[in-house]
This record gives structure tokens, C-alpha cells and sequence, in this order.
């Protein structure tokens, strides 16, 4: 359960989750006050599953479930570059991804396909992070 209208650390979070946590789970949106009565919440302030610290929820869910991948851990830089913007971590792939999340976001008007879509574009970003 998360916020409507997902971006960059809500789609990056939940691809984590369906690619490497729970191959099963499935995602809703409701606003911060009704999410935890309708699922398990991510990336709503206060959650568990959300920002910890200097972590955006992608680093805290890749802590939370012990997640090692270099892959992964490289697109938890971009995530949280693109996301807080805070320059903690100098990836130039930031940018890009952000941009066509927000691409994304200004053509597609339904949750559900936003997040597909978005998904879409991590399983592309991890894929081109491999060993050459």
C-alpha cells in the first residue's frame, strides 16, 4: 500500500519488492491515514517500510531484507539521488531516470499502469547495470 500518483522511490520500491522480496505481492494506493488499514505501507511518512534516517525507502528496504546485489545497490544511489536530490551520491544515470519517470507520470493517468510502466524501467535499468 502506498501513496497515489507513484514516483521514482515509490516505483523503484515497489519493483524491489516483486523482483526480489515477494514475487506474489500486489500494490494499492490510499492516502497516508487509510494505507495501514488496507495493507502493508511503504514510502508514507511514519511507515516502517519508508525513509529511515538519510535512506530513501529503497535503501531501507534494501537493508530491511538483507538485499546484496550490486545492481541493486547501484540503483539505490540513483533512486535516492533522484528522489532527495541531496548529492550524496554523483550518479549521472539520476537524471535520466528521473525524467522518464516524470515522462511517464505525465501520460499515464492510471496508478496501476504508472507503476507497470515505471517497473518496466527498472527491470531495463538493472538489466543494463550487468557486467559488460
Amino acid at each position: 500500500m502506498t501513496r497515489p500518483r507513484p514516483h521514482i522511490d515509490r516505483i523503484a520500491s515497489a519493483w524491489l519488492i516483486k523482483r526480489f522480496v515477494d514475487s506474489d505481492a500486489r500494490f494499492a494506493f490510499a492516502d497516508a491515514a487509510d494505507a495501514p488499514k488496507k495493507g502493508i505501507p511503504f514510502d508514507i511518512l511514519g511507515a516502517e517500510f519508508g525513509h529511515q534516517g538519510e535512506d530513501c525507502t529503497f535503501e531501507t528496504l534494501l537493508k530491511r531484507f538483507g538485499l546484496r546485489d550490486r545492481r541493486l545497490q547501484a540503483i539505490a544511489e540513483i533512486v535516492h539521488e533522484a528522489d532527495l536530490h541531496d548529492g550524496k551520491f554523483a550518479r549521472a544515470e539520476a537524471a535520466g531516470i528521473d525524467l522518464a519517470v516524470r515522462g511517464l507520470a505525465t501520460t499515464i493517468h492510471e496508478d496501476h499502469e504508472l507503476l507497470d510502466r515505471g517497473m518496466a524501467v527498472f527491470d531495463g535499468l538493472y538489466s543494463a547495470l550487468k557486467k559488460p
